[in-house]
């Protein structure tokens, strides 16, 4: 466990998170109310955690009552065909989910999982040689994104690849083949995981720095998520490989992992202090997919440190605040809230899949990295010490007013998104994937499996408990890493804009990825911080840059003034453009 958090570099916007909890300095009054919404959630978690877990069950094959057709360990992402279709399975969400059943069968809190994980293994054995669209086992096929549910390839149009899924599956099998190891069952683990482990490894380690869509599968780009679960996933994978005497792949996954931990932290836009969730996409890049990265890449044993993006880093806090308030006045069923309470939140501002509503696995993320971050600090305490002067360096012990005043607040803080999700949960307690952004009536895909597991995790952190520690304590960025990003580098455009109703703003300029000067292709820029737009771009790395914005109000363009904007973009490293409309 670590011994002390490190001071928080990014003052001003983890002041400003802190703010939304403590609008006056260790107000008191926060922990009255505490009480209440603590004992809705108490409710709420003791009623929807074994529906949770039967909706996980109804959904994986052969048993599974909800997924009749779908072959042992196969899980299927809904049972909905009709608007939309998710019965299929994806190798990322089924990945997940069994992480989850994974770590609650190692710590024994349900040891009647062992066949489930036994099948899911099998089946995604069989998923791995099935030759598919993006490739063979051997050409590329690891990278696809979804099967038919009775293992057999999917070959309609999709965004392909999507190189999170190897991550995810390889971390969930290394979990389970470290405890098989912990319990003398070393030779199954040799035998039998390390070839499925061993094929997903050497994809990340051979492909990581290839574009990939996101995990929404909408941006080809390089994306945050999966930049950083295919690093725990290489971390994880040298281990094993050095605990089994597979010794000969430890340099090349270690040589990898450094370098994406380096590539990992040029996501970073400090203004206003997140990380930009895709280097593509025209977007503004906040985006839940950051937060999910939070609470998937946490490793209790690094305590806060920021170069991992664990959930109480300064880095990880600030882009939580910024995600959270990008929704706070677009959703109806956000009016009236106040800046210090939960709001309803979705996978990023400008979504409009299925009328762009809250998602019910974005809301138990938020409160699962919170419930994380506090399970840190009830470890150690000093990180405080900036918020209150008299609190000095030091453990502070769960009887002490400091402590209760602090964690208590946060704690209801976090609660607050589950109350959020418990709001919009029916009475049968069944979890769609959304809930609309008007009145919260559940939409889209029903029984959404990824929808439950995200509860059930949420639920365990809000516990105390935690999966075991990934190797993320004391890792530090080489000043010689290689991304093998030179020829292209992430730029993040802003521009302050009054606008009137029905008038857009769009960024066009010089070279292909910025359209070329089009103004019917232009970029389409958010307003989720009106009045200042903004979009990132990928564009060509050490090129010099002309650019402009225009307004677009009813098919009439008004271009900026002249000159040309101008700038020669850096050779690695995400550049941050603050421009004034002229």
């Amino acid at each position: 466990m670590a011994s002390f958090i490190p001071y928080w570099s990014y003052k001003d916007e983890v002041c400003s998170f802190l703010q939304t909890i403590f609008p006056q300095p260790l107000r008191l009054g926060l922990c009255a109310s505490a009480f209440g919404q603590s004992s809705t959630v108490d409710s709420y978690i003791s009623t929807e955690s074994p529906i949770a877990k039967a909706g996980v069950l109804a959904n994986i094959g052969s048993s599974g009552v909800e997924s009749s057709g779908a072959y042992p360990g196969v899980v299927i992402a809904s049972p909905s065909t009709i608007d939309p279709d998710y019965l299929y399975t994806w190798v990322r969400d089924s990945s997940l989910v069994f992480k989850m059943l994974i770590d609650q069968y190692t710590s024994g809190q349900d040891t009647t999982l062992r066949g489930h994980i036994n099948d899911f293994i099998a089946a995604e054995a069989n998923i791995q040689q099935v030759p598919n669209p993006s490739g063979t086992v051997s050409t590329g096929g690891l990278g696809e994104p979804k099967f038919n549910i009775n293992e057999t390839a999917f070959t309609g149009a999709w965004g392909r690849p999507q190189r999170d899924g190897p991550a995810l599956r390889s971390t969930a099998m290394i979990t389970y083949a470290t405890w098989l190891i912990a319990n003398k069952n070393e030779t199954y683990v040799t035998d039998s995981l390390w070839p499925i482990i061993k094929l997903d490894l050497d994809y990340i380690m051979n492909n990581w720095n290839e574009t990939t869509f996101d995990l929404w599968e909408e941006v080809d780009s390089s994306s945050f998520f999966t930049s950083a679960v295919q690093h725990r996933a290489l971390r994880q994978g040298s281990a094993l490989a050095t605990a089994i005497g597979q010794s000969s792949v430890v340099s090349g996954y270690n040589t990898q992992a450094n370098n994406i931990l380096c590539f990992l932290q040029s996501f970073w836009n400090p203004s206003p202090g997140f990380m930009t969730a895709n280097t593509g996409g025209g977007r503004s890049g906040r985006d839940a997919n950051t937060v999910l990265t939070s609470i998937h890449v946490f490793d209790v044993e690094a305590g806060c440190d920021g170069v991992t993006f664990q959930p109480c880093s300064d880095v990880a806090l600030s882009n939580l605040k910024v995600y959270v308030d990008s929704f706070r006045e677009i959703y109806d069923i956000n009016a009236g809230i106040r800046a210090d309470q939960a709001v309803a939140t979705g996978r990023y501002p400008e979504d409009v899949y299925q009328g762009g509503n809250p998602w019910y696995l974005a809301s138990f993320a938020v409160a699962e990295q919170l419930y994380d971050a506090l399970i840190v600090w009830n470890v150690s305490f000093p990180f405080f010490q900036q918020f209150d002067a008299s609190i000095k360096p030091g453990t502070y012990s769960s009887s002490t007013p400091t402590y209760s005043t602090l964690t208590t607040a946060i704690k209801n803080f976090a609660d607050g998104f589950v109350a959020t999700a418990a709001k919009y949960t029916p009475s049968g307690g069944g979890l769609a994937e959304q809930y609309t952004r008007s009145d919260g009536t559940p939409t889209s895909a029903f029984d959404l499996t990824w929808s439950y597991a995200s509860a059930l995790t949420a639920f365990n952190a809000r516990a105390g408990k935690t999966s075991a520690s990934w190797g993320a304590a004391g890792l530090s960025v080489s000043p010689a890493c290689s991304t093998s990003k030179a020829s292209t580098v992430p730029v993040i455009f802003n521009v302050n804009v009054t606008t009137v109703v029905g008038q857009n703003i769009y960024l066009t300029g010089s070279v292909g990825a910025l359209t070329d000067w089009s103004t019917t292709n232009a970029i389409l820029m958010s307003s989720a911080d009106y009045p200042t737009w903004s979009t990132a771009v990928t564009l060509p790395a050490n090129t010099q840059i002309q650019y402009k914005y225009i307004i677009v109000d009813n098919g009439n363009v008004t271009w900026e003034s002249d000159p040309n904007n101008e700038f020669t973009t850096s050779m690695s490293g995400i550049t941050t453009l603050n421009d004034v409309w002229r």
